[in-house]
């Protein structure tokens, strides 16, 4: 595949860039930020479900990658389910501040955080989030962070524009050196964003980096950490684990391949 295509493409046009749970909040160094992410992921909260992607979401290394600091602010938007709520609430307990961007129909990620106080309670705060007519992040240059996981699709699902939106939204609300963390089922390389975002759910990565690029933001680094070269790029990603929502003849098909292959985005805002 062509896996690499967009990263050389980035050397060419782009440029180049952790917290102590509660008990080690003081902890600053590069291996101290990997101890206390590991705690955070070794959390008795979360399910052996949520456990057992973590060979595919690869949590401490994303994270890393995208250079996240016990003491940042952090925006993680439409968390879903609340998957690296999970992680990122008590990694950011004692010196940061997370903060959920969160559909006002989100009732069930609602129910999650007030169910688990102990690991939910300090979350900065909540906001609505709603593309598009609930884009706002907050105050300008007001954050270190903001992250979206497997969301981009879904904002281009509901009009180019809307997507726009969510990527002026992350600019705005960055302070300057900020990052907006993006990882997105990936589609073949140059493929057509609207359609393979509609029927199979991908984007392709170019696609991603060029709507950073216009919006503003430096291109500061670009990881296969989520990489998956047995995905053939060209199924409707809900058909792979977790969700097999395909026939039953073909669920060992699709467990041998594995979760779908992901981009893994580093912007900064200049």
């Amino acid at each position: 595949m062509f896996r690499h295509t967009c990263k050389l493409l980035i050397l060419l046009i782009g440029t180049a860039w952790l917290p102590a749970v509660a008990g080690a909040a003081s902890a600053t160094s590069p291996d101290s930020t990997t101890a206390a992410l590991q705690q955070a992921v070794n959390g008795h909260w979360r399910s052996d479900a949520n456990r057992a992607r973590d060979r595919y979401r690869h949590p401490i290394e994303t994270l890393q990658f995208f250079g996240i600091k016990p003491n940042m602010t952090v925006i993680e938007l439409a968390p879903g389910g609340g998957w690296y709520t999970e992680i990122l609430a008590p990694f950011l307990h004692a010196r940061g501040h997370l903060i959920e961007a969160v559909p006002p129909s989100a009732t069930k990620f609602a129910a999650k955080l007030k169910a688990d106080p102990a690991v939910y309670g300090h979350i900065a705060k909540v906001i609505p989030f709603a593309p598009p007519d609930q884009v706002n992040l907050g105050a300008d240059n007001s954050a270190d962070m903001v992250l979206t996981f497997r969301n981009t699709h879904d904002w281009l699902n509901h009009s180019p524009t809307t997507l726009d939106a969510v990527f002026k939204a992350a600019f705005n609300v960055l302070k300057p050196g900020g990052v907006f963390g993006v990882t997105e089922h990936r589609a073949k390389p140059f493929a057509d964003g609207v359609e393979s975002a509609g029927a199979l759910h991908r984007l392709p990565e170019d696609y991603l980096i060029a709507l950073a690029l216009k919006t503003g933001f430096r291109v500061a680094g670009v990881s296969q950490i989520n990489a998956n070269p047995t995905d053939p790029e060209d199924i409707n990603v809900h058909r792979l684990p977790p969700d097999l929502s395909g026939p039953d003849s073909e669920q060992a098909k699709m467990k041998a391949i594995g979760e779908s292959d992901r981009m893994t985005l580093r912007f900064v805002k200049p």
